[in-house]
């Protein structure tokens, strides 16, 4: 793996100024990961939106197919799929003009990292967004 995550100081700026997130893979069982991690990001003040064909809503919020169904700018994705998915969702972040894409704790593909270089997108991977929000703004 050859991808290079943004310095601790870039990622508090990224948490402090981008409050929309959409979770690509947004389970509905609160038992799961994805919802824990998001649940508590939405507590701290930032808006959820789950991207997930599979379920009708999370967290009060109705649930989109895919990223491209989001009204409006989003500021990060945050994905909760399997490595070998993150190219296909990295495509997807950049043609929606996302700012910010972050694969979460285990999760890095160097072809998606890659792609979002060229594509001057912003990539966070193999690290989970609670933990950062935990560590370096709360």
């Amino acid at each position: 793996m050859h991808f290079k995550n943004p310095a601790d100081h870039e990622i508090r700026d990224i948490l402090t100024s981008k409050k929309r997130i959409a979770v690509v893979g947004l389970s509905d069982n609160p038992m799961k990961t994805s919802y824990m991690v998001s649940s508590v990001m939405q507590d701290a003040g930032y808006e959820i939106i789950p991207v997930n064909p599979a379920v009708d809503e999370v967290l009060g919020v109705k649930a989109v197919k895919t990223l491209q169904e989001i009204e409006g700018h989003v500021d990060i994705v945050n994905v909760f799929r399997r490595s070998e998915y993150l190219l296909e969702v990295a495509k997807d972040a950049v043609a929606i003009g996302a700012d910010v894409f972050w694969a979460q704790l285990g999760l890095a593909n160097d072809e998606a990292y890659d792609y979002l270089k060229e594509n001057q997108t912003v990539s966070i991977m193999d690290k989970c967004i609670k933990i950062e929000y935990a560590r370096l703004v709360r």
